[in-house]
């Protein structure tokens, strides 16, 4: 299975980049064959070519649902509504982006994110998201191995 692992939000505020800090760090690790990883920020555009042909999608972000900052979640796409998950976060959200993918079938798309702490101009996470960052990597790992 062609697993694409996209590390999203815009690492130039502070936890809303907590996906691209956790893409860049699976991308140092050894993943199962046919898992790739992008770290995209904003730009999930540019992940057109490698979601052409994904079977699997899982998408790092950083998601508000009111409880603690740092808090790990793992929720379905098609499950995710409102302002709390990543479909209305950026510019072009995954369902966009696959029908300009020319992809009709949509793949299995599951989201990972963090409740953010700070968000503000910063291109470091705050002390909370840095400490909670191993248990998102953890649980995409956990993901991996189903």
């Amino acid at each position: 299975m062609q697993t694409i692992i996209l590390g999203i939000g815009n690492e130039l505020l502070g936890d809303e980049g907590v996906g691209v800090h956790a893409a860049r760090l699976l991308q140092e690790e050894e993943l199962p064959e046919r898992t790739k990883v992008v770290a995209v920020g904003t730009a999930i555009i540019d992940a057109l070519p490698v979601l052409e042909y994904a079977e699997r999608v899982i998408i790092l972000d950083a998601m508000k649902d009111g409880r603690s900052p740092g808090t790990v979640y793992k929720i379905p796409l098609d499950e995710c509504s409102g302002s709390a998950c990543i479909a209305s976060m950026h510019g072009f959200d995954i369902f966009r982006v696959m029908a300009l993918a020319g992809r009709s079938d949509l793949p299995a798309v599951m989201v990972f994110g963090m409740e953010p702490d700070e968000l503000g101009w910063s291109m470091a996470l705050s002390p909370i998201a840095t400490k909670s960052l191993p248990y998102l990597i953890k649980a995409v790992r956990e993901e991996l191995g189903n």
